[in-house]
């Protein structure tokens, strides 16, 4: 919204709100909810949190009032910090869990006189604020200014305190707590600084790098990417509070020299389908980098010939802070692998024993580094479940190494398809499919079978209006073994998807 604060304000404000935060008694180790997206509210008040000792807790904003009840229970949260477009959900939550204190933002707190103007289309025009009523809450810049007359304490932190609980997304099952330690945070970081300097012997490092962050704060990725990681460079961070408005994401790139573009495949594909994205000055891209789900190579062509910059893919989860692997940021060709371990970090590829497989045998791909979380908040049987004696984390993903070191995912466990006894793995159809130029997303299911237990069901978005189910089944025909074959689909406007942008198989087989 064309406000910027610099790192000297950010030093202060957050001093102001840490104070804040102390005053009203929170014991070092309390956890502080925070419930915005892509405003300049949360990195003051992410490091206000970490600055007085506690623990942030991310919460997605779009969450339901149960799914919210849940995060806040589950964290033992006893502060939120929140934007009051979603505090009509906390009002129905706030009840049954211990949530004392709560502070509410706006959209144009820390815009001056153009913030007034700002909350009045907010509130009014754009009906964005729908009506609420929590007793005893605290506006953010009333809590600023009384923090302003505070001190702030000094609190003693070390490498083993907690600094994030990161709620894994929930697609497969409960949502989980994964503790973060600051050792695992500052490893990632660190692990993530010295890789990215591979990018910089094609193009010269900017003397101010700029990162464009579209993806919301809240989410591992953007967290220790833009967030973390861009302070630790000095950057700046273009914050893009919704990146599903496409038009206006674009508008704000608009005229900017930006270096560093971190994304999801839906995302680079909704981009790369806008006609004034297309206009862009692209001369200043050094790095862009995927990573939340597959980049499919279609999207990674079409990145690579509209910006000339291609797509480094790298994978890692909430649990791994999140960076495991990622591939070479000097590489010129996409690999469709996730790439190597990155610094200090070691793969392992295994079979439901335990075993290591061979080179180019699919099995769990699991990870062992100091960005590996301390386990999941008071679940000790899932932390159990989730770590292998020798201290590796199982992810749940399936994938194999080649010969080089490179990783291949196949796909998640839980999403693989068995077909007669035969394994189909639903991003392989996808990425076929993807390639299909009628079609603008796709998503493969399994779906129940009574002559082979399970087949591929997909669900598709299309790009060519006239495209048609038979068309589709052809082109499967010429690309894919028979039993890989979908026997159903369906066409949709849209697909259901994760606030990041993940696909949401699960919602589609359940549907």
């Amino acid at each position: 919204m064309g406000k910027t604060i610099s790192f000297a304000e950010l030093e202060t404000l957050s001093a102001n709100f840490a104070a804040y935060l102390q005053s009203v008694g929170l014991e070092k180790g309390a956890r502080v909810a925070l419930m915005m997206p892509n405003v300049l509210q949360y990195p003051i008040a992410m490091m206000a949190v970490l600055r007085a000792g506690y623990v942030v807790v991310n919460v997605n904003p779009l969450y339901t009032a149960r799914e919210l009840e849940h995060q806040l229970n589950d964290s033992g949260a006893e502060a939120i910090v929140i934007l009051e477009n979603f505090a009509t959900t906390l009002q129905t939550a706030i009840g049954k869990t211990k949530v004392k204190h709560v502070i509410i933002a706006a959209m144009g707190d820390l815009l001056g006189l153009k913030g007034v103007l700002v909350n009045l289309v907010v509130r009014r025009v754009k009906k964005m604020v729908p009506d609420w009523s929590i007793p005893g809450h605290v506006r953010f810049n009333a809590a600023l200014k009384a923090g302003a007359g505070r001190k702030l304490r000094p609190v003693e932190v070390g490498q083993d305190d907690i600094a994030f609980l990161q709620y894994t997304g929930g697609t497969t099952g409960v949502s989980k707590g994964a503790t973060l330690l600051h050792r695992n945070v500052l490893s990632n970081v660190a692990q993530l600084a010295i890789w990215v300097e591979d990018a910089y012997t094609v193009k010269p490092k900017p003397e101010n790098l700029v990162f464009v962050c579209a993806l919301p704060l809240y989410h591992i990725f953007a967290l220790t990417v833009n967030a973390l990681m861009g302070m630790e460079q000095g950057a700046l961070n273009v914050l893009i509070p919704n990146p599903r408005d496409i038009p206006a994401f674009v508008k704000e790139l608009r005229g900017r020299q930006f270096n560093i573009f971190p994304g999801l495949n839906t995302l680079f594909n909704a981009l790369l389908n806008n006609e004034e994205f297309r206009k862009l000055d692209f001369s200043s891209l050094v790095l862009s980098i995927g990573g939340g789900m597959a980049v499919q190579q279609g999207v990674a062509d079409r990145w690579k010939a509209l910006t000339g910059n291609h797509i480094t893919e790298g994978y890692g989860l909430s649990e791994t802070s999140p960076v495991a692997t990622t591939n070479k940021c000097s590489s010129s060709e996409f690999t469709g692998t996730i790439g190597l371990p990155i610094p200090s970090t070691e793969v392992a590829i295994r079979d439901d024993d335990g075993n290591d497989v061979a080179l180019g045998e699919v099995g769990e791909i699991c990870i062992r580094g100091p960005q590996v979380m301390a386990g999941y908040w008071n679940r000790p049987e899932e932390t159990e479940k989730a770590m292998t004696p020798d201290g590796f984390f199982k992810t749940g993903d399936m994938g194999f190494m080649n010969a080089e070191g490179f990783t291949k995912i196949v796909d998640r466990k839980k999403d693989m398809i068995l077909v007669s006894g035969f394994n189909v793995y639903p991003n392989e159809l996808e990425e076929v499919v993807a390639n299909h130029p009628g079609v603008l997303e796709v998503a493969a299911v399994g779906v129940p079978d009574e002559k082979s237990g399970e087949v591929p069901k997909l669900f598709v978005v299309r790009r060519d209006p006239d495209l048609t189910a038979e068309t589709l089944i052809a082109y499967c025909r010429e690309n894919l073994t028979g039993y890989k074959r979908p026997k159903y689909i369906e066409f949709r406007d849209e697909l259901p998807k994760t606030p990041v942008g993940k696909i949401l198989r699960r919602e589609l087989r359940d549907s």
